[in-house]
């Protein structure tokens, strides 16, 4: 086939053309790594013979393999999609299909077989559409943090130092083979500042291998790749060709979906996602998922590079516009820019709104994707061992224990703090002591501090605590009763 681009290194148009008459699809998506025919029921994906320095589909065997492993790794987390492997036979002189699980020696490719799903379900479509959710967000990001926590740490072998230098020289290559498909003038500011935003952190990068964090992991988690299915969103699609793209950092893993956000202005509920994801996932000693929020710009930055490059090899393929990936690269430079933190501190007896102020302000606060809100709710069910909708044994809020909580909450805003992030703390802070803690921790670590204390009268936070559902808050009407009772002090915090 003439013309065609160099990556392209295996002329499939024939099975192409016998699985558009054979299947009949209702539609036929083009990628540069894969042809997906829609029918009905099915989704059947050929992979194209393409060969990247990321991605090699060059051979029939090579093919096959990665059709196994693409069903392999994605059951992991989308196991009521992914049916099995179905190949494409040389028969009677022609071409044949076989059925899901069939062996052939005769097969000149393969296919991916799944489950067909409403397409409108896509978190891409949704977001396009205004439909995404800051409660399904919530629930992405306590599917995702499960997920992780299910993977077996990676302790050696990928996501070294030097690992992530050679990734970014990778994908700095890579924009600039693009040439015109992407913006070169971008390109080449982001080759500076892609690797001087990785080398401050080399340390960090090694005691986040020791700790744990790199496990095998989605690989490609951007909204495409996420389906909302009886009401819940589901990973799918992930990466099976690579070890190297797949065995990553779990935070890293997370920046896909992130950036994706982010990218799309809906920086609210990618702050709820980032915010339900560290308040559920399982705790990493040596180098916490706070602490590596240092590594966030740059992972925002080669997320969006990434996709910028990938989707400009599309377009060498179906010759669409090129402006999508141009925007990509414009991203990657804005998420680099820096953004100094700063400290939020919301005081107020239960159902006086601390968390949804919270939630609010943050996504405005500091850089992408806004503030990490450290709730005092949170932490004492982590500490516990306590899933944050059940409700803790009695005795848990002893003001020894409650002490204890406080600690917590401030060491853990340090370390966000330290990373270059910001922290919106979310606490009652009813004794005068806490909220000039608060206040020591902004001047110890040099940041900008902001004390809110909300009022609300009794009735409507004895309402609002009745109300409640699937909060990490235990507060009844009972406990708001006993705080208005509380000796609050001197309150020199803003009253609203």
């Amino acid at each position: 086939m003439t013309g065609r681009p160099s990556f392209v290194v295996e002329d499939q148009s024939e099975t192409i053309a016998f699985l558009d008459a054979e299947l009949k699809p209702e539609r036929r998506i083009d990628t540069h790594g894969a042809v997906v025919f829609l029918c009905r029921e099915r989704a059947y994906k050929l992979k194209r013979a393409v060969k990247f320095p990321y991605m090699d589909f060059s051979t029939e065997g090579r093919r096959a393999a990665m059709c196994a492993a693409e069903i392999e790794v994605n059951r992991r987390s989308a196991p009521e999609i992914y049916l099995g492997i179905a190949p494409v036979m040389r028969r009677d002189g022609g071409l044949a299909l076989g059925g899901v699980g069939e062996a052939s020696e005769h097969a000149i490719d393969w296919l991916v077989v799944m489950r067909r799903f409403d397409e409108e379900g896509l978190l891409d479509r949704m977001a396009a559409r205004g439909a995404l959710t800051p409660e399904l967000m919530a629930a992405l990001g306590t599917r995702v943090a499960r997920f992780h926590d299910s993977l077996p740490a990676i302790p050696s072998g990928f996501c070294s130092p030097d690992d992530y230098r050679h990734s970014v020289a990778a994908d700095v290559r890579q924009m600039r083979e693009a040439g015109e498909r992407l913006d070169p003038p971008t390109s080449e500011a982001l080759a500076e500042a892609m690797p001087r935003s990785l080398e401050p952190y080399l340390d960090l990068v090694a005691r986040r291998v020791a700790a744990g964090a790199i496990r095998r992991c989605h690989g490609d988690l951007h909204l495409r790749n996420i389906v909302t299915l009886n009401g819940q969103p589901v990973p799918f699609d992930a990466i099976e060709f690579s070890d190297k793209i797949a065995n990553i950092d779990v935070l890293y893993d997370l920046a896909f979906a992130l950036m994706d956000l982010a990218r799309q202005g809906l920086g609210a509920l990618a702050n709820r996602l980032l915010n339900e994801w560290l308040w559920r996932v399982g705790e990493l000693e040596g180098a916490s998922h706070e602490e590596a929020l240092a590594l966030m710009p740059m992972f925002l930055a080669r997320r969006a590079a990434i996709r910028a490059y990938v989707d400009s090899a599309v377009t060498a393929v179906s010759g669409a516009d090129n402006a999508p990936a141009r925007a990509y690269q414009k991203a990657a430079l804005a998420f680099l820019q820096p953004a100094p933190p700063r400290l939020v501190a919301i005081g107020g007896l239960s159902g006086s709104g601390k968390t949804t102020l919270a939630l609010k302000l943050a996504p405005e606060i500091g850089r992408t994707p806004g503030a990490v809100v450290v709730r005092t709710d949170v932490e004492r069910k982590r500490q516990a061992g306590v899933a944050l909708e059940e409700r803790m044994p009695a005795g848990s809020y002893s003001p020894e224990a409650s002490a204890r909580v406080y600690a917590a909450c401030l060491a853990r805003a340090e370390r966000v703090l330290r990373a270059g992030h910001s922290v919106v703390l979310d606490a009652v802070f009813a004794r005068p002591g806490e909220r000039a803690a608060a206040e020591a921790l902004a001047r110890k670590v040099g940041v900008p501090f902001q004390g809110i204390w909300l009022d609300v009268p009794k009735d409507v936070a004895q309402q609002r605590v009745t109300d409640r559902k699937g909060d990490a808050s235990d507060a009844t009407a009972s406990v708001v009763e006993r705080q208005f009772g509380y000796d609050l002090g001197e309150i020199d915090w803003e009253r609203h």
